[in-house]
């Protein structure tokens, strides 16, 4: 089969219309998105809600589900959350948070809201969620494999292979990679589990620690950025040299807030491969090998419906 080419891609030309409606969640550490719809073009209904405890954020997306089911009613529901989740289906805590640095949401059981429907239910991360979206509504089309990372109020990268999510004994956490550090640099991060993993140092939680302010009140120049282009530079480097994806699309309210961002991480990943294994033909076209999502801000949200997609 021959290789795509590594271009920029346009509007999704599958849009939905027509397909089945499903009820997704996108369960993120600050907000919840629930949409209604059947493809980024075909959205019938959304509600944001506040992630605040497991009980009542799940009571209130339950809420938005009862209400959907009794018109117009849904074929599937698909969850899109943060990490880490148990995924395997033989395991007794199928579809629970495990250790994970939200407060007070290990354990909690994402499935207990979807109970009673009698619909088939998908369950995968936000993450691996945005990256199904992407091959199949925006700039992943077409490809056989690619990355999905978003650094924001966390770091995570989903992985799609041959169309689908990688797992293993559990999913990918590339955002607590740890990578090296710059010279002189030893700021201990934010991360409670690894201090200093490429979410300790280059989330945006981490940039307001160490700046004293959101990034979003930093200016381009600001030294900090150096630390967190030196972080997420490493982390695409391993990326590469680990997974190999065809395309790595980066999200998230740090890299959306921040386009110039792109051009660095484009430097400093052709920097840091220093011309070793594929780097050549990443060099040739960097600029569509590292972009922005094409779904733009509704890849998270229609990453949910992609999962739920994929339980029919």
């Amino acid at each position: 089969m021959a290789e795509p080419r590594l271009t920029r891609q346009g509007a999704a030309m599958n849009t939905g219309i027509g397909q089945p409606l499903i009820a997704g969640i996108e369960l993120g550490g600050t907000k919840c998105v629930c949409l209604l719809a059947s493809g980024p073009d075909d959205i019938r209904d959304e509600a944001r809600l506040p992630t605040t405890t497991p009980e009542e954020t799940l009571g209130a997306i339950r809420a938005v589900l009862g209400r959907w089911a009794v018109g117009p009613g849904f074929a599937a529901i698909g969850i899109a959350g943060f990490g880490p989740i148990e995924l395997d289906r033989s395991a007794a805590t199928y579809g629970q948070v495990t250790k994970t640095t939200k407060p007070g949401w290990s354990g909690a059981d994402l499935l207990t809201m979807t109970q009673g429907f009698g619909v088939p239910v998908g369950l995968d991360t936000d993450v691996n969620g945005a990256a199904l979206a992407e091959g199949r509504w925006g700039a992943a089309r077409g490809l056989e494999s690619h990355a999905y990372a978003t650094v924001g109020t966390g770091i995570g990268v989903g992985l799609v292979v041959n169309g689908r999510t990688v797992r293993g004994l559990g999913h990918p956490e590339l955002g607590h990679l740890k990578v090296g550090r710059l010279p002189g640099d030893d700021w201990p991060g934010i991360c409670s589990y690894h201090g200093d993993c490429v979410e300790g140092l280059a989330s945006g939680p981490a940039v307001e620690a160490r700046a004293g302010k959101p990034g979003g009140e930093l200016t381009p120049d600001d030294p900090a950025w150096d630390r967190v282009v030196h972080a997420l530079g490493g982390l695409l480097h391993n990326l590469v040299l680990t997974a190999c994806p065809q395309r790595i699309l980066i999200g998230g309210g740090v890299a959306d807030g921040q386009p110039w961002l792109f051009e660095r991480l484009r430097t400093a990943l052709v920097g840091s491969l220093a011309g070793y294994g594929v780097a050549d033909r990443i060099a040739a076209d960097i600029d569509a090998y590292v972009q922005p999502p094409g779904l733009g801000a509704k890849a998270g949200p229609m990453g949910a419906i992609a999962v739920g997609l994929g339980a029919l």
